[in-house]
């Protein structure tokens, strides 16, 4: 059955790799970010049906949807000495609220029609500590607290809510981290990518097709029973 989706994040990194999946599987899929050329783009890739220009911290008027896939996020790092109030801020506007205001927004179609899928990315982040991320961890913590929580509220009411969490996974956010710890330490890329790799028992960055599959079967009639999970896909980092 051909359904709707709303993919925030959508034109680059896991949420386009999402739109790409969810597409394919013959669904209705509409992309939401705030830059307007990526979003084109995967629209005239075939990854979309439809764009929306928008911030999830502040989202315009959403259109009705039977899957959201909120794949928007933000990631800075800083020693916690000098992470400001401002950092948090930041993290927690649209790593959390965001995430709350867009599924305030779609939950009640969902909830009249008595079927609905809500699939959060968080990250192994929502798992477990890493140095100087304190306030993108703390943020994906609550995040996923967020998921647990929602999903006591409508287990009876025929939606699922979860959230996948990747480990480091090759997207524009990590080459934007690749790009701080050679800036940092002086290191080279190849070295930076080893260090990000390392967590990963596999010994490897994840890749944005991976988390999509999870996220494509967590939309699917075949995972109504997965509720409330935290759904890694980190090659073992976490269980």
């Amino acid at each position: 059955m051909q359904r709707t989706v709303f993919v925030t994040g959508g034109g680059t990194g896991i949420g386009l790799a999402c739109a790409h999946a969810l597409k394919a599987a013959g669904h209705r899929v509409v992309v939401m970010g705030r830059r307007e050329a990526p979003l084109a783009e995967a629209v005239a890739a075939g990854a979309a049906d439809e764009w929306l220009l928008g911030d999830v911290a502040a989202p315009p008027a959403l259109p009705g949807c039977d899957i959201l896939v909120n794949a928007a996020g933000i990631a800075e790092s800083a020693a916690f000495m000098k992470t400001d109030a401002a950092m948090f801020q930041r993290a927690f506007t649209t790593n959390v609220l965001g995430a709350a205001l867009v599924t305030q927004a779609v939950l009640p179609r969902m909830l009249a029609q008595g079927w609905g899928r809500v699939i959060h990315v968080a990250s192994t982040a929502a798992l477990k500590g890493y140095a100087y991320t304190t306030a993108y961890t703390a943020s994906k913590h609550a995040l996923l607290g967020l998921v647990r929580s929602l999903a006591q509220e409508v287990a009876a009411k025929g939606v699922t809510v979860n959230a996948v969490c990747p480990g480091f996974t090759e997207t524009p956010i990590l080459a934007e981290s690749i790009a701080r710890i050679m800036a940092r330490t002086g290191r080279t890329e190849a070295e930076a990518r080893a260090e990000l790799a390392r967590p990963n028992p596999q010994g490897r960055l994840v890749q944005p097709g991976e988390v999509a599959a999870a996220v494509a079967f967590l939309a699917s009639e075949a995972a109504g029973a997965v509720h409330g999970v935290a759904f890694p896909v980190a090659g073992g980092e976490v269980g």
